[in-house]
């Protein structure tokens, strides 16, 4: 979708405003939002959006979510419930303690993945799925040389060292 004001770059900044219950919509290029002062927010700090997605996240499910409101974490004492206010929880132990419910918002957050795959830089994100396959790629060999070590074979080891090198 291209900027709707100066119709050559691509529209980045989508902005939504209900006035008198009127919805009216803006699609903007990141200089031409700045020009007419909208401001815009790069990134939201993880408790932010944990915040919002699990403001979100509502369970159809009344007894189950009665259920869950009531379970506690026999370490700390937190409540899903609470962590729903709070947005933190209160101990490594929670994380097994509401795990079913958790994952929801986990894989929310890592865009439908729950397993971690940290950050991309906003200068490097020129093709970020070449880059993650590459740091997989990374993961796997450094794990086969590690096993090629264990084996004692040496040559094998040489040659995932030197595919190392490569990627790097």
């Amino acid at each position: 979708m291209q900027c709707e004001i100066c119709k050559t770059k691509t529209a980045t900044v989508h902005l939504t405003e209900i006035i008198n219950g009127q919805r009216t919509e803006s699609h903007l290029c990141q200089n031409c939002a700045q020009k007419e002062g909208v401001s815009v927010k790069s990134q939201l700090s993880l408790n932010e959006l944990l915040s919002s997605l699990i403001a979100a996240h509502q369970h159809t499910d009344e007894i189950g979510d009665s259920e869950i409101s009531k379970k506690a974490c026999p370490e700390c004492g937190i409540t899903m419930e609470q962590f729903r206010k709070q947005a933190v929880l209160g101990c490594p132990k929670d994380y097994d303690v509401f795990e079913d419910d958790l994952k929801d918002v986990i894989e929310k957050t890592q865009d439908n993945n729950l397993t971690h795959k940290g950050k991309i830089p906003a200068k490097a994100q020129a093709d970020p799925n070449a880059q993650n396959e590459n740091r997989d790629k990374i993961e796997e060999l450094q794990k086969q040389l590690s096993q090629a070590v264990k084996k004692e074979d040496y040559e094998l080891a040489a040659k995932i060292r030197d595919q190392l090198k490569d990627l790097q």
